[in-house]
């Protein structure tokens, strides 16, 4: 039995994280059995979330090494049925997800002071109240840093916002009317790119990100079919 290490429901959405919301539906995808387990970050491998650990005690870490893992250790193929030409479009439309949608929904969350006032900070409620805003401060700063060093943080606020509308556009253009990405089925890209879909439009908070993905109704249709395919309970009623 596989353990898949979790932050947890938060916020609405299935998981904190896309990126757990993707190992997870990977494993689904996969038919492994598993169970979730809920993780203390800082004691992860890699200081984040999520990893696996395996029946026979093997830790995989990072939601992509976790993916391979499955495909070699358990003869999985995500992407079967579609030519190499497909596959290179499904692995870089979850790139552009991973590595611009997430890095601008972190800006919105944890740098704005409304979002995270009403998201990220309750992450720290089991603080000792005189050692909490040190933390928060510290972890601020930290997530700008990264930010910083990922490139995203070096942009203005309307820099980042002319990247995501054309991220999401592209997104949405490329879906058009297909059930998923590629198709009348999931492929691997799916398991992150309904996760990008479901953080996007989450509206728990309010973000340029979400105002622009919500003008395209056939996201909302996707991200619904997503999650009544991999978190039924999270799925049904929604104000996109």
């Amino acid at each position: 039995m596989i353990t898949l290490y979790t932050f947890g429901p938060a916020f609405g959405l299935p998981d904190a994280s896309p990126f757990v919301m993707k190992s997870d539906a990977l494993l689904q995808m996969a038919g492994v059995p598993f169970v979730k387990k809920r993780a203390d970050v800082r004691r992860s491998p890699k200081g984040k979330l999520p990893y696996i650990k395996d029946a026979n005690g093997t830790v995989v870490a990072d939601s992509t090494l976790i993916r391979f893992h499955l495909e070699r250790h358990f003869t999985v193929d995500f992407d079967a049925g579609l030519s190499p030409q497909e596959r290179a479009t499904a692995w870089a439309f979850e790139k552009l997800c991973e590595d611009h949608l997430y890095w601008i929904a972190v800006r919105e969350r944890w740098l704005i002071d409304k979002n995270f006032d009403k998201g990220p900070r309750h992450f720290f409620d089991g603080l000792p109240a005189p050692l909490r805003p040190i933390v928060v401060a510290k972890v601020r700063r930290d997530v700008k840093h990264a930010l910083h060093g990922q490139g995203m943080g070096r942009h203005t606020p309307a820099e980042m916002e002319e990247i995501a509308t054309r991220s999401i556009k592209s997104l949405a253009d490329f879906l058009g009317d297909k059930p998923f990405l590629m198709g009348d089925k999931p492929c691997g890209a799916d398991a992150f790119v309904v996760a990008t879909a479901t953080h996007l439009l989450c509206d728990h908070f309010d973000t340029p990100s979400r105002d622009y993905a919500m003008t395209f109704p056939a996201l909302a249709a996707y991200r619904d079919r997503g999650l009544a395919l991999w978190f039924p309970d999270f799925a049904g009623s929604r104000s996109a």
